[in-house]
């Protein structure tokens, strides 16, 4: 930890606190560094930091992930996704694939990229193929698919889109009756997006301290620091601690460019059920690109539903910061890294996989929640 980190964590420790105070993140990458710099066990004890709903691939809905895998299996197509989605399972009997990797190994032709440039390049390749990009990301990742939406694609590239908007699922967590967090760190890269001013509703609208983070011990501790002042001196305000890539307004081109290509509708979240105007699907000009549309059969109604989690899983509690993540029921016995069973143990910006990796291991008694 760098000199002005002990700083700020010697300021933290000298504060007033009035008791217990919850802060939330929402964003994977917070958690990977708030763990691995060991934030936690550094920081007063009374100061809890709650990993929030900060991972696209644990809510992306299991029905938009099995209907991946009928497209990739049922259909001559070459399947894309982002390496993590293809070892998220669905709920299916043990003898039926469960994810795009064993869809993979049985014969599909799915490849993992890492950007949306991966997918037209292999669909310009292979023109007398049909390419499916399976797009789940929040706006950080929406935002280039946007951009090469803007610019053309080929004929034969579809998407699946499975994108979300963050701040909807923070508003419904504010919006219930008893919310799990007392302050708010807001996800840096989100913000570089869509601007820090989104997150003003936290504050104008529900009277709880927020603040900006970058990624560095430093920026995360000052964001800390900004919300525990502000619940000590009673001022509420919104600060942005990651000044040197985030403005108020965002990046207006990005912004433009979401705008022209992707349509703001009602979406599920995996375990979550329905977050009104929290998804992003292509816009009915790009009609042509629907991979929902081109192969409407594998759309089964009947995976509609909440509480889509694997039997035992504990995910969704764990997305919405109602436990900890070695409070869940399975966590490091029948699931871990090697074998997930949940999708909050699969992806590197999952809460679970996050802890385990680590070092923290299950809580010796029974499950408490943060609320």
């Amino acid at each position: 930890m760098s000199n002005s980190a002990k700083e700020i964590l010697d300021k933290i420790r000298k504060l007033p606190l009035p008791g217990k105070v919850r802060i939330m993140n929402v964003c994977g990458g917070h958690e990977r560094s708030i763990s691995m710099a060991g934030l936690r066990t550094a920081l007063p004890q009374n100061i809890e930091l709650i990993p929030g709903p900060g991972c696209p691939v644990c809510i992306c809905p299991e029905e938009d992930i099995y209907q991946a895998i009928q497209i990739a299996v049922h259909e001559e197509v070459v399947l894309l996704a982002f390496g993590d989605m293809l070892r998220v399972p669905v709920n299916v009997p043990k003898a039926a694939i469960r994810t795009l990797e064993q869809a993979k190994a049985s014969g599909a032709d799915i490849r993992p990229i890492a950007s949306p440039t991966e997918a037209v390049k292999i669909a310009s390749a292979n023109p007398e193929k049909t390419v499916v990009f399976f797009v789940a990301g929040f706006e950080t990742t929406c935002a280039p698919v946007a951009a090469m939406l803007a610019e053309g694609i080929p004929d034969n590239l579809l998407l699946l889109m499975s994108g979300r908007l963050t701040w909807p699922a923070v508003a419904m967590l504010l919006d219930s009756d008893t919310p799990a967090f007392d302050a708010l760190i807001a996800p840096g890269h989100v913000a570089t997006i869509m601007g820090s001013d989104e997150w003003r509703f936290v504050v104008d609208q529900h009277h709880i301290p927020a603040a900006v983070a970058g990624f560095t011990p430093e920026s995360l501790l000052a964001a800390t620091y900004s919300v525990l002042r502000q619940i000590i001196e009673r001022k509420v305000f919104l600060d942005n601690c990651y000044t040197q890539v985030v403005k108020p307004e965002g990046n207006l081109v990005a912004q433009r460019l979401l705008t022209s290509t992707l349509d703001i509708v009602d979406a599920p979240w995996r375990g979550i059920g329905i977050i009104p105007q929290s998804g992003l699907e292509l816009t009915e000009n790009l009609a042509s690109h629907n991979a929902r549309l081109r192969f409407p059969k594998y759309a089964e109604e009947a995976r509609k539903k909440a509480g889509a989690m694997p039997p035992g899983c504990d995910c969704a509690k764990v997305v919405l910061g109602k436990i900890k993540p070695n409070e869940c029921r399975l966590y490091g016995e029948s699931c871990l890294p090697r074998n997930p069973i949940g999708p909050c143990m699969v992806s590197d910006e999952g809460a679970c996989r996050i802890w385990w990796a680590a070092g923290i291991r299950k809580e010796p008694t029974e499950p408490t929640t943060f609320a």
